[in-house]
């Protein structure tokens, strides 16, 4: 709703008049002739509300001063305009002390309101953009705690999983074995609206065939032999949140001819029922081969592809963003150390010559293992570099890190890191610039 406007006042008259002056000067005005009915609405979700309320002082039951006050305690930043008798200045005046944008005595021409509420609702508009923008910034930083890595694949992976978490669209996820395409699929639904439903994660290659379609719609008592009592199902289950299919090529094509109606109809019905249940829930599907070549071959369906695919994300081997993995490995010995009480061994230049010249087909789930291993002092399992991997690449690799090791240690700060390395600042610059390293990715890391 855009310029939003809320009046209350017991009497009809000004609500009526009021709301024709705002009505034709643009503004989308709801009347109330209670508080309580203004309170009300705006109990939840006042926080995003982008507009104004108006309130006569003197009303029967809760006036607007009390209206006032639980408003402000919701949102102190919220504008309220009072509207006062002659005799209620003073009141009002000590009401602006409390938090009243600004009062207006009866009689009041149009011009005076239109005025004041121009004014609040400029103060408004700033005040949801900053709050939108300090959200952006603190989901942001929460997002780099959780999909690490500062190579430009991983940046633009974040970027991407942070503009689609709040779409209501399903999502595709590709990428090979171990790139995390669970860990990603989280994060689009734990950064968007239906954070606080629930997340539920089936693997369509773990799970017999004929036992696919009691799992994804559940049963009633004696839909089938065994079928003892009533069985909610995964799509069921997932109601208002969101359902997480992996490997979603190796589901049945019996089962993909259901999983399209429900997603055509947001129905389903359980196995032995004839009754239709509502489900209003995201899919996010993730696949290591292409659904479409799939579908050719004629191993999956087009049109649920189609379905499946309204926007993709395609996930970085860890062999294609080897400047992440010192970052990922000390994360993950350092996590294993600390869950055994202990502390772990930094990483030094042999292991990490190993590490960076390490082809990883099992990606970060063979990384995390390794850096498990290692945190526990069991030893990585890490073999040597191949050969192919050249010096100079393997060097490179090492000067990346170190630089961002210390950049990490002294926070962004540049000073420090060029006493540290001992670097003329200029060799420090070009060296940051053709690692892809920005000052401001580590400022208070």
């Amino acid at each position: 709703m855009l310029n939003p406007v809320m009046i209350v006042d017991d009497e009809a008259s000004i609500r009526d008049a009021v709301q024709q002056w705002l009505s034709l000067s643009g503004y989308q005005v709801q009347v109330h002739g209670r508080a309580e009915d203004c309170l009300a609405e705006l109990e939840h979700g006042i926080s995003d509300y982008a507009g104004v309320i108006i309130s006569d002082v003197r009303m029967p039951g809760m006036g607007g001063l009390g209206l006032l006050t639980r408003l402000q305690a919701l949102d102190a930043d919220l504008p309220v305009i009072l509207l006062t008798g002659h005799g209620d200045v003073p009141m009002a005046v000590e009401a602006m002390r409390d938090g009243a944008y600004d009062f207006l005595e009866k009689p009041f021409s149009p011009e005076a309101l239109l005025g004041s509420i121009r004014r609040a609702m400029e103060k408004r508009r700033l005040v949801i953009d900053n709050r939108r923008l300090r959200g952006e910034f603190e989901a942001k930083g929460q997002m780099e705690g959780r999909l690490l890595g500062f190579s430009p694949g991983m940046r633009e992976l974040r970027k991407h999983v942070l503009a689609l978490a709040g779409l209501p669209v399903n999502v595709l996820i590709r990428g090979e074995t171990g790139s995390g395409k669970e860990l990603v699929a989280r994060c689009l639904h734990d950064f968007g609206p239906r954070a606080g439903k629930p997340f539920v994660a089936l693997n369509c290659a773990a799970i017999p065939e004929q036992l696919f379609e009691a799992e994804l719609f559940g049963h009633e008592a004696g839909a089938f032999t065994g079928a003892q009592g009533k069985r909610i199902g995964k799509l069921e289950y997932a109601d208002g949140g969101t359902l997480f299919l992996d490997e979603v090529e190796s589901m049945p094509l019996a089962q993909q001819v259901k999983l399209l109606r429900v997603l055509q109809e947001q129905k389903l019905e359980r196995l032995g029922s004839n009754q239709s249940i509502a489900v209003d829930l995201r899919i996010i599907a993730a696949t290591k081969p292409d659904l479409l070549e799939e579908a050719k071959a004629g191993r999956f369906r087009e049109d649920l592809a189609y379905r499946l695919n309204v926007a993709e994300l395609q996930l970085p081997a860890l062999r294609e963003r080897r400047e992440d993995i010192p970052l990922l490995f000390e994360y993950f010995a350092r996590t294993s150390a600390e869950r055994a009480g202990r502390s772990a061994t930094p990483l030094n230049a042999a292991l990490l010559g190993q590490l960076l010249g390490h082809d990883w087909p099992g990606n970060v789930r063979e990384l995390a293992n390794a850096a498990e291993r290692h945190g526990l002092g069991l030893g990585s399992r890490v073999t040597t570099p191949p050969a192919g991997q050249s010096l100079t690449a393997q060097q490179e690799a090492f000067e990346a890190q170190c630089l961002r090791s210390a950049l990490t240690r002294h926070r962004g700060d540049i000073k420090a890191v060029l006493e540290e390395l001992q670097l003329p600042r200029r060799t420090l610059n070009e060296k940051m610039q053709r690692h892809r390293l920005q000052r401001e990715d580590f400022l208070g890391s």
